[in-house]
This record gives structure tokens, C-alpha cells and sequence, in this order.
């Protein structure tokens, strides 16, 4: 496959993996994904507890973060009293106004501004549009350090309601050699074949200039041929097109500066530390992706109690924190986790440094500066801080000591 830096893969084979494609390129790979719109809310028959009963009284805060809506099922329903998850979280949420309600003597109908996340399962279960079958709902404070008591509502409106659905995503590859499954599904838009026999599914790989393929984390096509044509980059090759059957054609595209990052480790491991600095927290996020495809597994734990020094200097967000980490147990290019779960894994043992060892954090002033309470408009999470941080090394058995 020399010379093609993307390989389709298919990981399901009953063969084993098997290549479906070698491609010069994959778009709709790096797409730069859209927000949730701004929308208004409504809290029907509001017992405001907490935060939210400041912001109603006027005393509070109107910027709430993020809410979820746990529905209070009744007794004859087939599900517990109130689920234990949010199917509906309203996300960066602030108060607008409180009013006295309809529905009952001292509640209020509050009205909210912010964003609306909906699980895939129960999108997919009820549909975004149809409310549960519900007597109301709590109101769940989401911060990052344990729910946080908002209160209750009897009905919300605005949440579940029609919206224009985006249009799914297609995808085409570029300067492509098909192997035989994709040519079988070529053949059957040839002939006018069955849909199903237009079909293809596989994992995309990029291909390093030493010719070793690495798995995208997440990064998958599932999607039906729709068009071919003889392609500009080379006798023999073509572009295909590719038309989405459920959702998107690619799931969990990159952010479009992502390319670079990919095409700089295609080049080779990084060979110094801190390459990852000049870039902003989304294609640091992405730097650490891939370090994760390019681990090397198996290699032993150095042993338990070792000492590491963790360079602090770019820390100014969390992503630079994994990336840091990452170069601090394993090298330039290293990784330590990309998330806080991850990280908490890795620390187990398994990952380069065995359980229960040492980190120096030099410059660890950059990070207590920029790693502080907020909010996280990329992932619609509450930010994670320096405290959070170090409250998950001491949970992994690390001992951390700031310079």
C-alpha cells in the first residue's frame, strides 16, 4: 500500500482485517462539526431549589451551566420511579425570567436560554420530538463534582419538539485503489445491484511514510456507494462517492485542522518534547489521539515508586495537560490519556508507568493560572480545573509534587 496514506480496513471480516481500499484521500474525514443552536425553554409548574431558586428570586447568577431533565415516571409505568440518567441534558443554561404559575400555587414557570444535548439512545428509542412518559421531572444540576439539586418541574416545553434535522454527511474517497470488496460493491452500482450490495463498512487507517498502518480512534465509514469516476491523481485510480444510509457517512469526523497533526506524525515519532504546544486545545485533543494510535502495547511498566518530571510550561488547558503527561511517562509523542477516565486507567498500569509512582509538575503555576472553574463550550462540559486534576492523580495512587 506504499504511497497511500489512507487505508480502509474492514475489522469484522470473518478473514481477519481486510483491506478495502487504499486512498490518497478521505473527504468528509475533517469537517469541522456544528454547534447546538441557541434555543429558549420552559419550566412548567417550577419548585426551584438551589442556584436556580437564586437566579428566579433575582439574588443569584443567572448562568446556570448545564441541566438535566431526570424524568419522574408514574407508578404504572414499566420504568423506575425516576431514571438514574439524564436522556435530556439543557446545556449552558441561563435564567431569563421567573413567573408565577398556572399549575399550582407558589411554582413558578421559569423561562431558560441554552442548548439541548439528547442521548442517542433515546433519540433513537422515542424520538427527539416525543416527551417520556413522565409526572414531571427533576432538575439536575450536571457540574463535574456530583449532581447539584435544582429543583423540580411538572412539564418542560420547548425540549421535546420537531427541529429540522441536519442533512447526514457524505463522503468520497480521492485517488482510490479498491481491493476487492470495494470493487464487488463498484460492480453492483454497475449493474444496478441491491443497495445492500453497494454497501461498505470498515475502520480508516493513516498510513505512516514507513508504511506502518495506525487505527483512527473512532473513525469508521458505513456507507453506500453512489457514484464513481476516473480520478485526476493517477492512471488506474478513481473517486467514489459515498452516500450515508444512517446518520453520517463518516462517524466522529476530525476538526479540519486535524490533517496537519496527522500528516506531521505521518512523518515519523516526534523526537523532542513539547511539539504539540503550538497548537490550540482541539488539535491538542487530537494530538493526543493519535500518540494513543501509536502506542506501543506490551512494552512493561517501568516500576512502581519511579519518579517523572512533568514539564508545565504550555499547560494552559487540560488537553495540554494529556499531552504533557504523556511526553512525562512515555517521551516525546508519549501517552498518558486523553481524558480524565483514560487517565485514571492508565495510571492502573498497563500503560508505561507501573501503579502508584511520583510526578514532578515543573511550572505548575501555568496550569493553577489557566485551569480554573468555567465552562467547556467545546465538549458543553463544566471545565476541568487544576483541583480536578490533581483530585484524580491522588485517586490513582500519584503522588504530585508542584514546582
Amino acid at each position: 500500500m506504499s504511497g497511500f496514506p489512507w487505508l480502509l480496513v474492514d475489522q469484522n471480516s470473518d478473514d481477519g482485517e481486510l483491506v478495502i481500499a487504499a486512498c490518497s484521500d478521505v473527504d468528509g474525514l475533517f469537517v469541522d462539526a456544528p454547534q447546538p443552536p441557541v434555543e429558549r425553554y420552559s419550566l412548567l409548574g417550577c419548585e426551584p431549589a438551589g442556584r436556580l431558586r437564586d437566579a428566579c428570586d433575582g439574588f443569584g447568577a443567572g448562568w446556570l451551566g448545564n441541566i438535566g431533565l431526570d424524568a419522574i415516571h408514574p407508578p404504572h409505568s414499566k420504568h423506575p420511579a425516576h431514571c438514574w440518567h439524564c436522556a435530556e441534558e439543557l446545556l449552558d443554561i441561563r435564567v431569563l425570567g421567573a413567573r408565577p404559575s398556572l399549575l399550582g400555587s407558589r411554582l413558578l414557570d421559569v423561562t431558560l436560554e441554552g442548548r439541548l444535548r439528547i442521548e442517542e439512545l433515546a433519540r433513537f428509542a422515542r424520538g427527539a420530538d416525543r416527551a417520556p412518559e413522565a409526572d414531571g421531572y427533576l432538575l439536575v444540576g450536571v457540574t463535574g463534582h456530583g449532581d447539584e439539586d435544582f429543583g423540580s418541574c411538572r412539564e418542560v416545553d420547548g425540549v421535546f419538539r420537531n427541529r429540522p434535522a441536519p442533512s447526514p454527511r457524505g463522503a468520497a474517497l480521492i485517488g482510490c485503489r479498491p481491493e476487492p470488496p470495494l470493487q464487488r460493491a463498484l460492480d453492483a452500482l454497475a449493474r444496478g445491484g441491491a443497495r445492500r450490495r453497494r454497501w461498505i463498512q470498515a475502520s480508516i487507517f493513516s498510513v505512516d511514510r514507513d508504511g506502518t498502518a495506525v487505527g483512527m480512534v473512532g473513525a469508521a465509514i458505513g456507507a453506500e456507494v453512489a457514484a464513481v469516476r476516473p480520478s485526476r491523481l493517477g492512471d488506474g485510480l478513481v473517486d467514489v462517492t459515498l452516500e450515508p444510509t444512517y446518520g453520517d457517512a463518516i462517524g466522529a469526523p476530525r476538526p479540519t485542522g486535524a490533517r496537519s497533526v496527522w500528516h506531521r506524525w505521518r512523518a515519523g515519532r516526534p523526537d523532542v518534547v513539547g511539539e504539540w504546544a503550538e497548537y490550540d486545545a482541539d488539535l491538542r485533543h487530537e494530538w493526543a489521539g493519535v500518540a494513543l494510535a501509536h502506542h506501543h502495547h506490551g512494552r512493561p511498566d517501568r516500576p512502581a515508586g519511579a519518579t517523572y518530571h512533568l514539564a508545565g510550561r504550555h499547560i494552559t488547558d487540560v488537553e495540554g495537560f494529556f499531552c504533557a503527561i504523556g511526553e512525562a511517562i512515555n517521551g516525546p509523542g508519549g501517552y498518558f490519556g486523553w481524558n480524565l477516565g483514560a487517565l485514571h486507567d492508565c495510571a492502573g498500569g498497563g500503560w508505561g508507568a507501573g501503579p502508584g509512582f511520583r510526578l514532578v509538575w515543573h511550572d505548575s503555576e501555568v496550569a493553577r493560572t489557566n485551569l480554573v472553574p468555567g465552562y467547556d463550550r467545546r465538549f458543553w462540559t463544566p471545565a476541568v480545573t487544576m483541583d480536578d486534576l490533581l483530585g484524580y492523580l491522588a485517586d490513582s495512587n500519584v503522588d504530585v509534587e508542584l514546582r
